[in-house]
C-alpha cells in the first residue's frame, strides 16, 4: 500500500521523480523484510498505546490508508497514507481525528512533501502551519515541516 501511494502521489518531472526513483528509494517497503517491520511497529503500537500510534484502513481485504505517530517531546505524525480510491470519503478526517484526540495536548509535527498540495491542505486545515524548515529527501524529495500547536479544538474551518 505505502508504495502504490508513493507512485500515486509523488512523480514530479522538476523534481526529477519517476516511477522508477520511487521504486529505488521506497521499494524495499514492499519486500518480506519491509512488510515483516511494519507488522512489528503495528504489534508494537498496540502495546505501547500511551507512546505509538497506528491506525489501518481496510477495504475488503485490502489495506487502503495508514496513519501513524510516536510520542516523545512532542508528537510526530507520520507516515499518513490514503491511496487515491479511499480519498474524499471523510476517511483521512476520521483518522485525523483519532490521532488528534490520542496527541491530546501535545504539539504534533510532521513533514509533507511541498508540491502535495492536497495534503498540504488537508494538515492546515487540522490547525498544522509551515515552519519554514525544508528538507530534501534523498537529494530530490522536497520537504517542508509543519507543525501544530497542543490546543485542544484548534481545528481551522
Amino acid at each position: 500500500m505505502q508504495l502504490r501511494a508513493w507512485i500515486q502521489t509523488y512523480p514530479n518531472a522538476a523534481a526529477g521523480i519517476d516511477e522508477a526513483w520511487i521504486r529505488e528509494h521506497r521499494g524495499p517497503t514492499v519486500t518480506a523484510e519491509g512488510i515483516g517491520q511494519w507488522r512489528v511497529f503495528i504489534e508494537e503500537a498496540g502495546r505501547q498505546l500511551d507512546q505509538l500510534y497506528c491506525r489501518v484502513v481496510r477495504c475488503d481485504d485490502r489495506i487502503v490508508g495508514v496513519l501513524c505517530g510516536r510520542r516523545d517531546e512532542m508528537v510526530t505524525l507520520g507516515p499518513m497514507y490514503l491511496l487515491d480510491e479511499a480519498q474524499g470519503q471523510g476517511i483521512g478526517q476520521r483518522l485525523m481525528d483519532g490521532f488528534l484526540a490520542w496527541a491530546q495536548d501535545t504539539p504534533v509535527r510532521l513533514w509533507v512533501t511541498e508540491y502535495n498540495a492536497r495534503a498540504v491542505r488537508f494538515y492546515r486545515h487540522h490547525g498544522f502551519e509551515l515552519t519554514g524548515e525544508r528538507e530534501l529527501w534523498r537529494g530530490r524529495l522536497p520537504n517542508v515541516r509543519m507543525v501544530r500547536d497542543g490546543v485542544s479544538n484548534h481545528r481551522m474551518i
